[in-house]
């Protein structure tokens, strides 16, 4: 499974190219909003979704038939900014199913502000996760 591939189309909102990543009776599950689709409708929501977007795979790991990606997603202009976690299970090469999770980039809320705990996450952490902090 090409994940850089997959994810290239679908941040150019290219229908044709995601397309042919899933098997044909593939569903997509958006857990964050409690949507399942099917491939046509998981398409259509992402082509006709406004704006131009950009964005990077931080990180993929691949158990068996399954891998997980995470990816920075943001609009071209960086006014939005968003994190996805994707579960792909494969099957001859194809998605068949693939559960994702979405969460809006932000500041931290400001009752944990108010009480000093947290910091920002460092950035070799960033790009290697489970590194140590310190």
């Amino acid at each position: 499974m090409d994940i850089q591939g997959f994810w290239d189309a679908v941040l150019k909102q290219d229908a044709d190219r995601m397309r042919a990543y899933f098997c044909r009776d593939a569903y997509i599950n958006w857990h964050c909003t409690d949507e399942q689709f099917t491939v046509e409708e998981y398409i259509r929501a992402n082509c006709e979704y406004p704006g131009e977007w950009d964005g990077e795979i931080e990180r993929v790991e691949t158990m068996g038939d399954v891998s997980v990606a995470v990816v920075h997603v943001y609009t071209c202009d960086r006014s939005l900014s968003f994190h996805a976690v994707s579960f792909m299970k494969t099957e001859n090469g194809k998605i068949l199913s693939l559960d994702e999770y979405w969460g809006d980039d932000g500041a931290a809320p400001q009752w944990r502000l108010d009480q000093k705990i947290g910091c920002k996450i460092p950035p070799a952490a960033k790009k290697r996760p489970f590194a140590s902090l310190k």
